[in-house]
């Protein structure tokens, strides 16, 4: 796809990306084998027909392509957007043996974009169960899991702490990467089926859980918002943020346009961002946007940054210098960050995700100025609403044990997403949905 010019796209939160244009999408299309055994499938976590709706819009029909993806994925626009297909549908098309793999997540986002601009078809339902169903958390698990049990004919309310739904899709992802209008245009094709939504309620503290557990079956899916930090000194001052808290301040917050907006956020003119994946990302090109010269350290080499490659490509396109091979191992000031040290680190044997393991050099340190430290180094489950329900197994982070079907040790709760697994990817935590739904119908029919 196009990417608008880096020296202009700095100065703004609009989409870098600018997609497909028809002519282009049918040539991307028509380059489809039609595999009679497509491993494509097998590659997606939400199991899209994928040579189906490609077929349609080799041939024009990008509505029914668009109608085709939903009946297995109700957030085509989003997941052409940020899901890693280059890891998954497409690492696996037999074109990319010798040649470039179909750009099938490219596509994708043409269908749902176009669908979009010519009028979204509402989608079927069956008829009412009389079943009540709650949804905890309204991000990627819980916005899919609503959608499959309201399909299914069952009443479904969805509970969201925060005053928007979305979860990370509107708090987390920034705008130039997932534009906030296209969130809410997939959201909205869910709660025409009925579901009902609930803003400003924090189950387990506003909504007891005793009112919870009225309904026949609930459905965790708070994902993962507890962001982990490095326990190093200075981590206390003025100008320290998890990247969650930076992220969620100018996503969701517009801190970005204070005092326009009630939330501030600190002013920088030197930003160290700490980690290498996909957040770290984000929040590295949010604070260049703010006006900032971003630096991200990275504790491994450059060919392990766990972010997607194009991520990585934009980042360098737009500034932002990257220090790998060292950590950070403590942060500089009084009251207020003035500064980052560093130590240089050697790669040593593979460790459990197939990585060189990192080891600091001895007495090899440095500095960087900076005035905001920001930690991108992952998170994990929200644990305030897990540690309330009794009868539910927890593992060792604080996730909700489920087996591959969702289900927990209470017989009336089930989860998925990242509440159970730890941060993941959206669509991964949207297959976990799905199967998670299934369960709760199989569940309700057995009632």
């Amino acid at each position: 796809m196009g990417d608008r010019p880096a020296e202009v796209r700095i100065h703004d939160f609009l989409e870098v990306d600018t997609g497909f244009s028809p002519e282009e999408a049918i040539a991307e299309a028509n380059r489809c084998l039609q595999c009679k055994k497509p491993a494509c499938v097998d590659g997606c976590p939400v199991n899209i027909n994928i040579p189906v709706f490609i077929a349609e819009i080799a041939e024009g029909n990008f509505a029914n392509a668009a109608v085709s993806i939903k009946t297995q994925n109700m957030l085509p626009a989003i997941c052409g957007r940020v899901c890693p297909q280059e890891t998954q549908c497409e690492i696996l098309c037999i074109l990319g043996n010798k040649d470039k793999p179909i750009r099938i997540g490219q596509l994708e986002r043409f269908a749902a974009d176009e669908e979009r601009r010519t009028g979204i078809k509402p989608q079927d339902k069956k008829p009412s169960t009389g079943k009540r169903v709650a949804v905890i958390g309204s991000g990627p698990a819980g916005i899919t899991a609503a959608g499959e049990l309201a399909r299914e004919g069952h009443s479904v309310v969805m509970y969201e702490s925060l005053h928007l739904p979305g979860g990370v899709l509107t708090y987390g992802i920034p705008a130039f990467r997932l534009p906030k209008d296209v969130v809410n245009a997939e959201l909205d094709q869910v709660l025409k089926l009925g579901v009902e939504v609930k803003l400003n309620h924090f189950v387990g503290k506003s909504v007891s859980l005793s009112e919870l557990l009225t309904y026949d079956a609930v459905m965790l899916g708070t994902g993962a918002g507890l962001p982990y930090f490095m326990n190093i000194p200075g981590e206390h001052l003025n100008g320290v943020y998890s990247a969650n808290e930076f992220l969620t301040r100018v996503n969701l917050m517009h801190a970005d346009q204070f005092p326009r907006f009630d939330t501030p956020i600190a002013k920088a003119s030197r930003v160290v961002v700490v980690g290498g994946g996909n957040v770290a990302m984000d929040a590295a090109r949010t604070a260049r946007r703010m006006g900032a010269k971003v630096t991200l350290v990275y504790r491994r080499r450059s060919e392990d940054l766990p972010a997607r490659l194009a991520e990585i490509h934009h980042a360098e396109e737009e500034g932002i210098e990257f220090i790998t091979c060292a950590n950070p191992t403590r942060i500089l000031g009084e009251q207020v960050v003035t500064g980052v040290e560093c130590v240089r680190m050697q790669m040593c044997e593979l460790d459990a995700s197939g990585r060189p393991a990192a080891k600091p050099i001895d007495g090899d340190t440095f500095t960087l100025d900076c005035d905001v430290v920001i930690q991108a180094i992952g998170q994990g489950p929200n644990p305030v609403l897990v540690r309330e329900i009794e009868g539910i197994e927890r593992g060792r982070a604080g996730n909700v044990i489920a087996d591959g079907d969702g289900k927990t040790s209470h017989p009336k709760i089930f989860a998925a997403g990242d509440v159970t697994t730890g941060a993941a990817t959206v669509i991964l935590a949207m297959g976990g949905a799905k199967k998670a739904a299934q369960s709760i119908c199989s569940y309700l029919t057995s009632k």
